[in-house]
């Protein structure tokens, strides 16, 4: 799993331009489906065939980034966030453009000022000697993410944009696997989750689903001084009760806990009051579709840093095939 991993979170992906990251899956699991296409909003919909119910299980592609908004004389680039970036996180990270061109972000104030920092404060230094310079090697609306390579240390895999690579690959694998079902099964891999879950909402439309499941990353509450509840890493996937967009269907979630202890794979329940998933965009689409979550505990989430367990990753998997299964 972590070499599928690192492939989706190696490929350039924020809101909006997610395209490396679908071509990267699409070569994963082309020979595994009956059919693979992209709508207009750049979702990459596959499709398994089958006669029964019609389930969609939903990851997002994008991750966080930074846009440029302006670039003065001296060649620094002010810059607009894309999803949420926190300025404490980003000071000093370096960051990488579509074209492959390094910057690093910084404060034009005092450090030790930082605790009220905004993104209008900061600036990306791409090393050009002036603005004239700095335009030949970017342009307005340019965006960039954050750099870095995964580490596996010990099963604990350390990445960058994990939200929700790691649901990617959890879909990915699932699909190459092939589970046998009756139902038709719609891996879909959606766009701009984290600027309002706009891809899922045209997917969930086009497809009309019976009933759908997000596969995202979630908080975990076992670092210290943790506010964000009982989920722990390497303690199983977390199954949906609510967050901040959605309050999952009880019959699904119901469904979920009875495959997990079945099956007998670890589980845990997650209730998050902030924060959201495609879900919350999926359920509420059309007459309304029954839907639910699957999730990664995932710590630092949004940072260049954050943390998943690889048993929890695999467990998600005989999770979600045991609930097509049924």
């Amino acid at each position: 799993m972590f070499k599928t991993i690192s492939k989706l979170v190696n490929a350039f992906g924020p809101s909006g331009c997610e395209k490396q990251v679908a071509e990267v899956i699409a070569n994963m699991i082309k020979d595994r489906v009956d059919e693979i296409r992209s709508d207009a909003m750049g979702n990459l919909i596959a499709v398994k065939r089958g006669s029964g119910k019609k389930i969609m299980l939903a990851a997002h592609m994008d991750e966080i980034g930074l846009i440029v908004t302006t670039i003065d004389e001296k060649g620094f680039l002010r810059f607009g966030t894309v999803g949420g970036v926190s300025p404490l996180i980003s000071l000093g990270q370096r960051v990488v453009f579509e074209n492959g061109l390094t910057g690093v972000v910084w404060y034009e104030e005092s450090i030790e000022n930082m605790k009220d920092a905004k993104p209008d404060k900061m600036y990306i230094d791409i090393g050009a000697r002036s603005g004239e310079h700095a335009k030949e090697l970017v342009d307005i609306g340019d965006m960039a993410v954050f750099a870095g390579q995964p580490v596996d240390q010990n099963g604990v895999v350390i990445s960058k944009a994990l939200d929700d690579r790691v649901g990617c690959a959890v879909l990915a694998e699932l699909a190459r696997r092939c589970p046998e079902t009756d139902h038709e099964i719609y891996y879909v891999f959606t766009t701009q989750e984290e600027v309002g879950l706009r891809g899922a909402r045209t997917a969930a439309y086009s497809i009309m689903p019976h009933l759908a499941l997000a596969i995202d990353v979630t908080r975990t509450g076992d670092t210290p001084k943790s506010k964000y509840g009982a989920v722990a890493l390497g303690e199983g996937p977390a199954i949906k009760i609510k967050d901040n967009s959605v309050i999952a269907h009880p019959k699904i979630r119901e469904k979920l806990v009875n495959c997990a202890r079945e099956n007998s794979i670890p589980y845990q329940l997650e209730v998050l009051d902030k924060g959201g998933t495609d879900a919350g965009s999926i359920h509420i689409t059309a007459g309304g579709i029954p839907s639910g979550g699957v999730s990664i505990p995932t710590r630092f989430i949004h940072s260049t840093a954050e943390m998943v367990d690889l048993k929890d990753v695999e467990n998600a998997i005989k999770l979600l095939e045991a609930f097509i299964k049924r």
